[in-house]
């Protein structure tokens, strides 16, 4: 999420959307003092409750700024994750075959052998070409 807030915290600035970009910075700080405790080994989990908290704020912003649409690029790591388990349940009931070892996503490379942390940081830098993507899509959007 820290990923994408800051894309769209940077969006917000070019915006002259100061508010917005200073809800995104005081929820990345919140991120990065929740990671210090959920760092391996975890102490904290987040669960769904601060998961889709942080996925409500997200949009709010998408909102705020006016790139709802962009927002689906720029947490595409979270559309692939989602995608990944209605995929999975689609084919289950269709075919009765999974498509993935586990759903989501993040499971299924645990199951194919990957650590943990080639798991998450695969997954960083996935989310950082997302935004990447998102905001070069802006920039020429708006050129």
């Amino acid at each position: 999420a820290v990923i994408a807030l800051l894309a769209f915290l940077y969006i917000a600035v070019t915006k002259d959307l100061y508010g917005v970009a200073l809800f995104c910075g005081a929820l990345i700080g919140g991120c990065f003092g929740f990671l210090v405790y959920n760092l391996n080994p975890a102490r904290i989990f987040m669960g769904d409750v601060g998961s889709l908290a942080l996925g409500g704020a997200l949009a709010a912003a998408a909102v705020l700024v006016k790139e709802e649409l962009l927002l689906v690029i720029i947490g595409g790591v979270f559309v692939l994750e989602a995608l990944s388990v209605s995929l999975q349940v689609i084919s289950f009931k269709l075919t009765g075959r999974r498509v993935l070892l586990m759903a989501p996503l993040h499971h299924h490379f645990e199951l194919k052998g990957w650590s943990e942390w080639r798991v998450v940081t695969g997954f960083w830098g996935l989310a950082f070409i997302f935004a990447l993507v998102g905001l070069v899509e802006m920039w020429f959007r708006s050129s």
